[in-house]
């Protein structure tokens, strides 16, 4: 029996020891979420030398707390936007490509109890298809009543027209950014999580690098570096505007955030393997029941924000409007007690010049990269679908802007992410997790110890340290948010759990595992607004 080739280690001490030494690196990333790790990426396969720094952990922000919908966006068709659905429908089928293990093609229903809906949305989806291409996933059908009850068990089945089946893909979010991270790294680029900028530094007008801090121990570092990445997400007006203020030139913020509200409850409200949508509801809004992990997330909603909470705190109107529209669509309507775990994302969507309104809905989808006086670099905005086609546009901004004279073309479309070389792709992601989720890795996880001791079904003893030894993980919250999934899935049993996990952590890391601080976590993902 072959021996499992062993991943490249995340031993800290390591990292914050090559952080120490005095070199300038080409390119230097504030942000560990979805757009800056598709920089890290993208710059390190093209020959750059790349340094990454996250306040806290890879995809702790938005890029954890996606609907997990891998798509084009067919709401983006209906406001007419052909262009960023095509641009989007192409990297879709990229990504399904690229990680295999983490992202699977969905099929969509969505049921109409006005028979003139499916030829109206059954129309706009054919097109949809048209627009993917040979990177279509599967063809639009129409459903009568029957077969839409079939691809929707759960689904109230008084006044059913029918519906219109389509297809799309999902994704889990939080470990598809790790993979970025750690294939970023496995090319030589240098990425450290809970290491946060401070500030950046300037010479004769142009920036050359930043100040940062390690969380653990309080150390400080210097880091130079040719060209600065701002790609902090819905953060990202803090550091410009520290390079205004350095410049002495006034900074008006860029972003609108806007909050979307997931709820998760158990999959016997919808217990098949499709996803229901439904694009108007009775107040305009979308609705989407997909089932994800073994359970099944109900959301969203899209909703201005001003401050910028790491953990926003969902709105009372939020909650009343995803439970009662369920209601509208599903056999049995799910109330607050079903609700296993509520998290909200904050979305940063571009403020258009002037824009002072709070119609997140108007506010574009589509991302922003701009070049400061300074040669600062910001990328916000966009979807988690487009990261890869963002870093090619921040790539291509630092040679308009004369950062770098030129630069090899990308390799992102064709380069498949750590765990994606495996011979038996995942078959879904609707099903609870498990050993599927690493891939060409899950037989090197299977050699660890504590292979064969569960601590809660789908996730092993070994995965645990599989996480902190090689997935950058530093704490309980670490593992059991963005590692195994099972904050976001059920938060009372996450809390059950953590005591055996922190103990793990701590005899891997010799440090605090932060339990306290997680159970706290978890009963704000049991927190309803009332």
């Amino acid at each position: 029996m072959s021996i499992p080739p062993t991943p490249l280690s995340t031993d800290r001490p390591r990292l914050l020891a090559a952080l120490a030494q005095p070199r300038i690196y080409d390119m230097a990333i504030i942000g560990g979420g979805a757009t800056g790790l598709g920089v890290a990426l993208d710059a390190v396969l093209r020959g750059l030398s790349v340094v990454l720094l996250e306040s806290h952990d890879f995809a702790k922000g938005t890029s954890s707390r996606a609907t997990k919908l891998v798509h084009g966006g067919v709401r983006y068709l209906a406001q007419g936007n052909v262009a960023l659905v095509r641009e989007a429908l192409h990297e879709r089928f990229t990504l399904l490509h690229n990680a295999p293990h983490l992202a699977r093609p969905l099929p969509f229903v969505m049921p109409s109890y006005r028979c003139w809906e499916i030829p109206f949305y059954g129309i706009g989806l054919k097109i949809y298809d048209a627009l993917a291409g040979k990177a279509g996933l599967g063809s639009t059908e129409f459903l009568n009543a029957r077969k839409t009850e079939q691809c929707l068990p759960g689904v109230r089945t008084q006044g059913l027209c029918g519906g219109v089946k389509y297809w799309d893909g999902q994704f889990d979010d939080a470990r598809l950014a790790l993979a970025l991270a750690r294939t970023a790294a496995s090319q030589g680029a240098l990425v450290l999580n809970y290491c946060a900028v401070t500030d950046l530094i300037h010479e004769q007008g142009r920036v050359a690098g930043l100040r940062c801090q390690d969380s653990e121990f309080g150390t400080e570092y210097t880091v130079r570096a040719k060209c600065v990445i701002n790609a902090a997400g819905v953060w990202v007006d803090e550091f410009r505007q520290k390079d205004g203020a350095a410049l002495h030139r006034p900074t008006k913020p860029m972003v609108a955030p806007s909050q979307g509200v997931h709820l998760v409850v158990d999959r016997d409200f919808l217990p098949g393997d499709h996803a229901l949508l439904v694009p108007k509801t009775r107040d305009g809004r979308v609705l989407f029941a997909v089932p994800w992990l073994g359970k099944l997330i109900l959301g969203t909603t899209d909703t201005p924000r001003h401050d910028l909470a790491r953990e926003p705190d969902a709105y009372a109107g939020e909650v009343e409007f995803i439970l009662r529209e369920s209601a509208h669509y599903l056999q049995r309507a799910p109330t607050r007690a079903d609700v296993k775990s509520i998290w909200v994302g904050l979305r940063p969507l571009v403020r258009p010049p002037d824009d002072e309104g709070d119609n997140t809905k108007k506010i574009s989808r589509e991302h922003t990269v701009l070049a400061s006086p300074s040669g600062l670099i910001t990328v916000t905005g966009g979807k988690w679908t487009t990261y890869r086609a963002m870093a090619e546009d921040v790539l291509a901004k630092c040679v308009d802007a004369s950062v770098f004279n030129s630069l090899p073309p990308s390799r992102t479309a064709d380069f498949r992410l750590v765990g994606a070389d495996t011979d038996a792709p995942r078959a879904t992601l609707t099903q609870a997790p498990g050993l599927d989720a690493y891939g060409s890795e899950s037989g090197y996880v299977q050699s660890l110890e504590g292979h064969d001791m569960e601590v809660v079904p789908g996730l092993t003893e070994a995965m645990v340290r599989f996480a902190v030894r090689y997935e950058y993980a530093r704490s309980v919250e670490d593992v059991l948010a963005r590692r195994f999934r099972l904050l976001f899935l059920d938060a009372r049993l996450a809390a059950k759990v953590a005591p055996q996990v922190a103990e793990i952590v701590q005899q891997e890391t010799g440090l605090d595992p932060h339990l306290s601080m997680f159970l706290q976590l978890t009963e704000h993902y049991l927190s309803l607004p009332s």
